[in-house]
């Protein structure tokens, strides 16, 4: 299985942290947060991953490189100008390849064991129908409304029931994208709104830790966390 971290977006919200240092390699408990996204795919067994890069992106690269510190292989696809997150997608399509692909949101931290999607992983290599399968988390008090509802292993649009959070970790099919031209800007949610009316997207709930890190106050929140409850040295 193929991954990619969404790592081009300017971090409007984190400046003036992000005015010259781009948002993933900004640090919460000694490591950059993209780090920390890179140790927990490769504890899951991913082995290849793309990361897409825009504001900042040659510092990215630069502190990665091809990835072997971690046993990975990292790739890059750059934007230039960010294209959004189906944007970004998009264009990075043919490197992905034409199964299913993991997709991580590179400013959130979440404890949730990626090697636990293998069997979504695998239900959608046998139902090629299926256009994605997302983790939601609990609501935090900046999306109190929720994005989607899970009703029965499906999801469907925010309605008049309790809705929850979308976590930024989902697999896709590459179908799910085949609409967009490369290299235009697009939204994911118009995306999935429009898959799930078919009931086409799959999902579960993570009851564990998750943060959105939007902000210089959420930042060093999870600097605290980690603090308290990780080494340095890795994913314990």
């Amino acid at each position: 299985m193929k991954a990619m971290i969404l790592a081009a977006g300017r971090g409007e919200r984190m400046r003036p942290l992000t005015d010259r240092t781009p948002k993933p390699l900004l640090e919460a408990g000694g490591k950059a947060l993209i780090v920390w996204q890179l140790e927990r795919l490769a504890q899951a067994g991913v082995r290849h991953i793309l990361v897409n890069l825009a504001h900042l992106g040659d510092q990215i690269e630069r502190a990665l490189g091809d990835g072997g510190r971690w046993g990975l292989s990292i790739g890059y696809s750059h934007e230039g100008q960010a294209l959004e997150s189906a944007g970004g997608i998009a264009l990075a399509l043919s490197r992905l390849g034409s199964e299913p692909f993991l997709v991580v949101n590179g400013d959130v931290f979440c404890d949730f064991d990626l090697a636990t999607l293998r069997p979504a992983y695998e239900r959608l290599l046998r139902q090629p129908a299926l256009m994605a399968h997302l983790v939601l988390v609990d609501n935090p008090e900046h999306n109190p409304q929720g994005d989607f509802v899970l009703d029965d292993g499906f999801l469907r649009p925010r309605d008049d029931a309790a809705a929850l959070t979308f976590s930024g970790i989902g697999l896709y099919q590459p179908a799910l994208f085949a609409s967009i031209v490369p290299g235009t800007k697009a939204k994911l949610a118009p995306l999935l709104r429009e898959a799930m009316v078919d009931r086409r997207v799959t999902g579960e709930h993570h009851h564990g830790y998750w943060l959105d890190v939007g902000t210089p106050e959420r930042l060093a929140l999870l600097d605290d966390h980690l603090r308290a409850n990780h080494s340095n040295r890795g994913i314990e």
